[in-house]
């Protein structure tokens, strides 16, 4: 297949091993001094590597390339901990996949209208992760979603926006000036891989939250689905602007 995936330029390559380090798929390793993609179906195509390098010696393009094999990613992460002694069958838990059930009580409450006497801090989260870096591609919980697609401040500036926003969703936040990375790749591979029923994106009013926007409805064009979505925009200030 076609796709987005990584170069370095060995002649750039001051063989430091920095991004080797930042590769959380194990895709980069250092041959006679100089950093290598070892395997083009580890890399992600989402570049944690680029900012770590400081000659910019990495580049991304677009070729022939084997498909991002999750499971055989973490396959490799699983050896490589247990060659270290360190006991984690999983990988990193902070990133293991799971659903999240949620009392009788909440159920009851996510069909009633939210008010300020009846509201509580309870968390309407359904499911981890919930970093679009960190999700995985095929999940149970994807099958029938409602998926929310949120800029990670979106959450700190409106109070409710568990109550409004995540309640009987499925959650996805990024930042795409920090990530400084395409979301729209993994985005379309969970549309398109999964039965969503529906998109919602919460942005912030900034400039720089247009990338998530962008790449949310590049998504939905290259999964090929026609899905009902809609947007919201939250201002600086916590009030909704547009939806």
């Amino acid at each position: 297949m076609i796709r987005k995936i990584i170069h370095i330029d060995e002649e750039k390559c001051n063989g430091c091993g920095a991004c080797a380090e930042a590769c959380h798929e194990g895709a980069i390793g250092m041959e006679n001094g100089k950093a290598k993609l070892l395997r083009d179906d580890y890399c992600d195509g989402l570049g944690d590597c680029l900012p770590a390098c400081p000659t910019g010696a990495i580049t991304f393009e677009e070729r022939e390339a084997a498909a991002y094999d999750e499971a055989a990613v973490m396959e490799n992460r699983k050896r490589n901990m247990q060659a270290a002694g360190m006991t984690l069958p999983g990988g990193c838990p902070g990133s293991r996949s799971r659903s999240i059930e949620r009392s009788g009580h909440q159920d009851e409450r996510r069909n009633s209208p939210v008010s300020e006497d009846n509201r509580q801090a309870e968390s309407e989260l359904r499911q981890w992760p919930v970093q679009i870096r960190l999700a995985p591609v095929n999940a149970p919980y994807f099958d029938g979603a409602k998926l929310l697609i949120a800029a990670d401040c979106t959450a700190y500036a409106y109070a409710a926006f568990h109550e409004t926003f995540i309640r009987n969703h499925i959650t996805l936040i990024g930042c795409p000036k920090l990530d400084a990375v395409d979301y729209s790749e993994k985005l379309t591979e969970i549309i398109r891989s999964n039965n969503i029923k529906s998109v919602k994106i919460v942005r912030m009013e900034v400039p720089c939250c247009g990338g998530i926007e962008h790449a949310v409805k590049t998504a939905l064009q290259n999964s090929g689905k026609f899905l009902p979505w809609s947007e919201t925009v939250i201002s600086t200030d916590g009030r909704i602007l547009d939806e």
